[in-house]
């Protein structure tokens, strides 16, 4: 259970930052994308799930939370531009 969990962070914080240098001038900084990543494993996870897919190796894993990541910093971004004065 534990293992589980640190595994999944491990994952996302690994995802996140693979996904910040992906979007790169997102603006959230590296522990901000360290923390985007870890909900875009969720995101990626979800997704996936809802295609049939699922990951059945590390690598798998971190495909998944990787394009999850990159969803969930471009989604972010765009919300971060649209709210932001002058925008």
């Amino acid at each position: 259970m534990i293992g589980g969990l640190i595994s999944f962070l491990v994952v996302g914080l690994l995802a996140g930052w693979i996904a910040g240098m992906v979007t790169k001038g997102s603006g959230f900084g590296l522990v901000g994308n360290l923390l985007w990543g870890v909900v875009g494993a969720m995101v990626g996870g979800i997704l996936f799930w809802l295609l049939g897919l699922t990951a059945q190796n590390l690598i798998g894993q971190i495909v998944t939370a990787v394009i999850g990541a990159v969803i969930a910093l471009f989604i972010a971004a765009k919300l971060k531009n649209k709210s932001s004065p002058g925008a």
